[in-house]
């Protein structure tokens, strides 16, 4: 059977690795162990926990170092935030969390923000109807305002990228930083394919630091389209969906909890 998809973040963190290129575009990753997890912390002082296997930004964790006051050490889950004093405490609390599953950690990218709220950029990349490999669409989401994760399912609000980029770069700036989204999606499709060579589209997840540098966070090989309804202009969604069918897929494209954005 030919295989259509890469569930596990380590697996595609491995395989994205082996290249130069997209390890420069990746955030430091490990697997989250008790060491590692403290070694992280203290290099980066902030890093972000995932269950390997996860999707939708459920289950992850955002823990950070502090360097002074009494309660050092702190996570936040979902919209609920914990201090602790020491490393020991915050493990042994976070660790009835990941509950023997495996998890990934990465170094923590500040995000850069739309009404003081952070957000990413998700680029869609598919199969063309002629051949190759196309990037179909954008859309940026926006955390919602009490929680970590910047997914539409966790309550983020969907808006244009160039709309929430805009007081960031000028449109030759934007359009730079679009063509090497493209290429490291083009990079990152052909690569997995190596592995499971029935993947016909991925969903791309970059942050965009201070300095305009797309790191990327996360490669969905079933992406959501439904977040694409929720933007202004509708082609995106029409081609997206015109792509898809191309290929055999259908999307659904009734967004419960995506909110778009104001």
């Amino acid at each position: 059977m030919v295989r259509r998809r890469i569930v596990d973040k380590w697996e595609k963190t491995v395989l994205m690795r082996k290249k130069k290129l997209l390890r420069q575009h990746m955030p430091p990753t490990a697997v989250a162990t008790k060491r590692q997890l403290r070694r992280m912390l203290s290099q980066y002082g902030m890093i972000y926990v995932k269950p390997s296997g996860g999707s939708q930004g459920r289950g992850v964790m955002r823990m950070e170092k502090r360097k002074g006051g009494m309660r050092r050490y702190a996570y936040q889950l979902g919209e609920r935030k914990r201090t602790f004093a020491t490393y020991e405490q915050a493990y042994r609390s976070i660790s009835r969390k990941i509950k023997g599953e495996r998890h990934v950690a990465q170094k923590g990218i500040r995000l850069l923000k739309h009404k003081g709220r952070p957000f990413d950029i998700r680029l869609m990349i598919q199969k063309a109807p002629r051949g190759g490999w196309k990037t179909t669409g954008m859309f940026s989401r926006v955390a919602h305002p009490r929680k970590i994760v910047t997914n539409g399912s966790q309550g983020g609000s969907i808006y244009a990228t160039d709309h929430v980029l805009r007081l960031y770069a000028n449109p030759a700036k934007r359009k730079k930083l679009y063509r090497r989204m493209d290429d490291l999606a083009q990079r990152t499709i052909k690569l997995l394919r190596s592995t499971a060579p029935g993947i016909k589209e991925l969903g791309m997840d970059y942050a965009i630091d201070s300095k305009l540098k797309p790191w990327i966070l996360e490669v969905n090989t079933l992406p959501d389209a439904c977040p694409f309804t929720l933007l202004k202009d509708q082609s995106i969604i029409r081609r997206i969906v015109r792509y898809g069918k191309a290929y055999g897929k259908t999307y659904r494209l009734v967004c419960k909890k995506a909110k778009r954005g104001t």
